[in-house]
């Protein structure tokens, strides 16, 4: 694994070196194409990410994926990533995609999957008003870590909220509006999301036509949107979110949610199921800071009224043991199979309790050590107090390469999030080349 990676990372520098000793030994022209505006634009990186898992054998959720395995104290997982993107202009006519292939090889085999990720034609006809049609992330919600009012996106992953996401197919118009005084501006987003066989079935009930919209104010400098959903293949739901920078450095966030008769799905310690209907207040509040020295402060409390109370994890946990238990003395694995389903989109979702604190501190460039911008990440699970812990190092020091090291280590009692997770600590390393 390390081998692979530093001949990679060789082979990469090589080129650079080869293309910067090129690029000096001609004579410079000045050509007037070259700082001309193309019609198109190609791009998008390739990666390369091997990583180390250690499992906790005595988690709810090893037994779970496990049971039937031996899989030993740690697995290992080679994953490569090919996300291409492009674009073509003509007139008022724009024409985008973004695909994404990856490549990963397991304990449970090698696997490859392309996806497109974003694929539309975008019309401007006038300066005020832009359509869009076709698959897209629209990105709505002003939080690092969580969305609660991204009601049309895919949830981001809080351990690297960055990440790219697939979108959906969509029909959506932006029209924008310029004023003097306390309101700069206004623009309205409506957007149509049809749920079909095979078309966005994964947002929820099909053959149902979807409406949402949002409401954008620069209002005192202040950013503020109003956003709705509603259609039936998801209850409807409404929320507000803010952005403001109080000074240049420090900028203040938050967003608030309400899911009309929202069902939740659990099961008490013998498997019985119960569903319960409740209109859910999901919300988020975080800072953004930047101090004199380049430190940077990122810090967000999520409420998730959609997540499940520390009783009904309770409960969750020890029928998985309960399960396992049974599986080892007569071979039944019903109950497991039934815990999995359960598990999936449920219980398994990222973060699915109630209440969560992100920290994130970035510093670049300490001890004047160019190009490295070493950082640490921490997830807590306030409801029981279990948590993760990420330290990484950035390196950027080569033209177009990104080399990252990051480690997590999750800790928690018995039966809280992190302690019943499969892993108790992964370390990855990414190379990642833009082109």
């Amino acid at each position: 694994m390390i081998k692979t990676a530093i001949t990679f990372c060789f082979c990469l520098l090589l080129i650079v070196c080869c293309l910067r000793s090129v690029s000096f030994a001609e004579e410079y022209k000045f050509d007037i194409s070259e700082i001309e505006k193309k019609p198109y634009h190609l791009g998008g990186y390739i990666e390369l990410s091997p990583s180390l898992s250690g499992l906790d054998r005595d988690a709810s959720l090893y037994k779970l994926k496990f049971y039937n395995r031996e899989e030993g104290s740690a697995i290992e997982e080679y994953n490569a990533n090919l996300q291409l993107e492009g674009s073509y202009e003509k007139g008022i006519s724009k024409l985008y995609i973004k695909t994404n292939t990856d490549y990963k090889k397991s304990y449970l085999g090698d696997s490859q999957k392309t996806m497109v990720y974003e694929g539309y034609l975008s019309l401007k006809p006038s300066s005020s008003l832009t359509v869009d049609i076709g698959k897209k992330t629209l990105k709505w919600g002003k939080g690092y870590a969580w969305n609660p009012v991204a009601f049309v996106d895919r949830p981001k992953n809080p351990d690297d909220p960055e990440l790219s996401l697939e979108g959906f197919i969509v029909a959506s118009a932006d029209y924008i509006k310029s004023f003097s005084g306390p309101l700069k501006t206004v623009s309205f987003t409506p957007v149509i999301i049809p749920v079909y066989d095979h078309l966005n079935d994964t947002l929820g009930t099909k053959n149902r036509l979807n409406f949402a919209g949002r409401l954008y104010l620069l209002f005192y400098d202040t950013d503020i949107d109003f956003i709705f959903l509603s259609g039936g293949s998801r209850t409807t739901r409404y929320g507000v979110d803010f952005s403001r920078n109080i000074t240049p450095s420090f900028e203040i966030h938050g967003e608030f949610a309400f899911i009309n008769d929202y069902k939740k799905k659990f099961i008490d310690g013998s498997g019985n199921a119960y569903d319960s209907v409740y209109d859910a207040k999901s919300y988020l509040l975080g800072i953004r800071y930047l101090t004199e020295k380049d430190t940077t402060y990122i810090f967000e409390y999520y409420h998730n009224g959609t997540g499940f109370t520390v009783d009904e994890m309770n409960d969750y946990f020890p029928y998985i043991d309960n399960g396992y238990n049974t599986y080892l003395s007569t071979g039944n694995d019903s109950a497991l199979k039934r815990a999995s389903s359960l598990t999936e989109g449920n219980y398994g979702r990222m973060n699915p309790m109630k209440d969560y604190l992100y920290l994130r501190i970035s510093q670049k460039e300490p001890f004047d050590i160019l190009y490295l911008t070493p950082s640490i990440t921490g997830i807590c699970n306030i409801n029981d107090s279990s948590f993760s812990l990420s330290p990484e190092l950035l390196y950027t020091g080569i033209t177009n390469l990104e080399l990252r090291l990051r480690m997590t280590f999750i800790a928690g009692e018995r039966y809280s999030e992190y302690g019943e997770k499969q892993n108790n600590y992964r370390t990855e390393f990414r190379a990642r080349y833009y082109f």
